[in-house]
């Protein structure tokens, strides 16, 4: 049986994709530091982290033995204004959505590589495209996409493929604390008039993660239904 790591798997996206993968018959190790809202069951095994701990990623990879598909989804934003971003957020958000998914990646590429095979999937957002409210937020999704490029080109030549998904507004904790006004212009410019329901994000890492030919490596696949944040 394989193995999912999926990361922020305690709500949202990251639950939606643990129970993904255990539908389709994985075994799924679901990390998050906050397991409150979890309640996926099967063949699962909660691993409680905090993702800001980067210095601890390949001590705890090691420990986690075999892997065949990283799921790097966990994400931190907050609705700060420009001109007054406390340096804690800033940190967190740099830590979280950037450094350790590079640190997850780092530590489990040996083991792929040695294998011949193994598939990372990364969830970046539509915020990597264009100027976001957010501004820390958008970077690292920005620079996740060049994580997800950079890491393609090294590892493809052993097997491995690296790719992304790019989400749109997506029904979650992270969407409900928008303003009000951003949640409108979503209705006004999506196809659907409505935001992603996280179990449609889900299907695209699942089909990355584990069915997606050989040949799709290092691409973001745009799950955004024509949204864009403006």
């Amino acid at each position: 049986m394989k193995t999912a790591l999926v990361t922020g798997a305690g709500r949202g996206i990251g639950l939606a994709t643990a129970k993904a993968f255990l539908g389709a018959g994985w075994r799924v190790l679901a990390l998050d530091k906050d397991f409150r809202p979890f309640d996926a069951t099967g063949n699962v095994e909660r691993v409680q982290y905090d993702l800001t701990n980067i210095a601890g990623i390949p001590a705890l990879v090691a420990g986690l033995g075999e892997i065949h598909t990283l799921v790097n989804n966990a994400g931190v934003l907050y609705c700060d204004p420009y001109e007054s971003i406390p340096e804690a957020h800033k940190r967190e958000i740099l830590a979280v959505n950037i450094e350790a998914p590079a640190a997850l990646i780092a530590a489990l590429a040996p083991q792929m590589v040695a294998r011949k095979s193994g598939r990372i999937v990364s969830v970046g957002s539509v915020a990597a495209f264009t100027g976001h409210p957010d501004l820390w937020y958008g970077i690292t999704k920005a620079g996740i996409l060049n994580l997800t490029k950079s890491w393609a080109s090294q590892l493809g030549r052993h097997g491995v493929l690296v790719n992304a998904v790019a989400p749109g507004p997506t029904h979650t904790e992270m969407y409900e604390q928008l303003p009000q006004s951003r949640k409108d212009m979503v209705s006004r410019t999506v196809y659907s008039g409505r935001a992603a329901r996280p179990e449609e994000v889900a299907a695209s890492i699942l089909w990355l993660g584990t069915a997606a030919p050989e040949y799709v490596n290092g691409t973001t696949l745009d799950c955004n239904n024509g949204s864009y944040p403006r």
